[in-house]
């Protein structure tokens, strides 16, 4: 564990930024005072743009870690407007909802998926949202004490329309590259008339986060 924008992880991904001349989204594990959390990064040729805190703890990793308790925002990048969220997050759709109320254009989803339906949800985070979702799953399988646990992969980039952009495999690793035109992102419309944010009923939803 390390603490923001400290030890040789933040420092590797700080150089690999500035090689490539771009900007990367990774998962950590962060140490404040006497607590951790699983966090992820946001970091650019100049360094640290974003962090993020997992909200919302899976299985075991309750007994670790402590629930984030950052602001839930999206970070501007210069191409883009970047929010993050990490793997299990992705049941919760507020989650998405807030960071593309925030003006997210990116959602993305670092992730160490296991349930078998986390890459469909993310399709529909971004139909439901009209953003960008892009999650990095992990791959194989590990065992811890008695559990066997396998990692579903399938990582993927999903369109605003919920396209599925690309699709890797669900047990190797693999790079891809896919153009995006983040600006897709900031029309609403479903049709002419259907603006998803404008046609929001919320005054017969006032509990929905109570």
């Amino acid at each position: 564990a390390e603490v923001v924008e400290e030890g040789a992880t933040f420092e590797w991904l700080k150089k690999m930024a500035g090689t490539i001349g771009g900007f990367i989204v990774a998962g950590v594990m962060e140490k404040e005072d006497d607590k951790l959390y699983n966090s992820s990064y946001l970091i650019g040729p100049i360094g640290l743009l974003g962090h993020y805190r997992k909200a919302h703890l899976f299985g075991r990793e309750k007994m670790i870690f402590t629930p984030g308790d950052l602001t839930i925002h999206p970070f501007n990048m210069g191409p883009a407007k970047v929010g993050m969220m990490i793997c299990f997050d992705w049941i919760f759709p507020e989650v998405a909802r807030v960071l593309a109320l925030r003006d997210a254009q990116i959602i993305a989803h670092p992730a160490n998926l296991i349930l078998p339906y986390g890459q469909d949800a993310m399709i529909t985070r971004s139909i439901e949202n009209r953003v960008f979702t892009i999650t990095a799953n992990r791959v194989g399988c590990e065992k811890l004490d008695d559990i066997d646990v396998h990692f579903t992969g399938r990582s993927q980039v999903v369109s605003p329309k919920g396209e599925v952009l690309v699709k890797a495999s669900d047990d190797g690793e693999e790079v891809a590259l896919v153009d995006i035109e983040p600006e897709d992102a900031e029309d609403k419309h479903v049709t002419p008339e259907n603006d998803i944010f404008k046609d929001r009923r919320s005054d017969l939803f006032p509990r929905l986060i109570d």
